[in-house]
């Protein structure tokens, strides 16, 4: 089902799988793959496909919200950014990546968080996600 050379489109999706999804979509292929599951906080489960991907699902309505790139992947990103590369490299390709202390990520407003190597800067993941992130009742499932 994963597709690992496609590319990584932030706002819709990558490796052929789509945000906003249903998990009802994935039935057959996660009891097929049996991923690593873990619930992350109150209301969201999060799948891992074999290093390929993470798959993030809200509980309350059931749809992917995030999906994360990772070690396995080999699609890029904007055409030319991948995971290994350099995160100066990253910035020279695009300049909207900001660092969020907190989060522990580079941030684009263009709908991407990159996670990297806190000792080589090097890109570990790759996450696209759903515009409605950052709306005040995304975590009620409200999107």
């Amino acid at each position: 089902m994963v597709d690992l050379n496609a590319p990584i489109i932030p706002w819709k999706g990558m490796g052929n799988i789509e945000l906003y999804s249903h998990l009802k979509d994935f039935y057959e292929y996660i009891d097929k793959s049996r991923p690593k599951i873990l619930t992350v906080g109150m209301f969201d489960v999060r799948y891992e496909i074999e290093n390929h991907v993470y798959l993030w699902f809200s509980i309350l309505n059931g749809r992917l919200w995030k999906i994360t790139a990772l070690k396995d992947y080999k699609g890029k990103l904007f055409d030319n950014i991948h995971i290994g590369m350099h995160i100066d490299d990253v910035l020279k390709i695009e300049p909207s990546f900001v660092y969020d202390d907190f989060e522990e990520v580079y941030c684009s407003p263009k709908g991407v968080f990159i996670e990297t190597d806190p000792e080589k800067h090097t890109v570990l993941w790759i996450s696209v996600y759903v515009k409605e992130l950052d709306n005040e009742d995304f975590e009620r499932g409200n999107w």
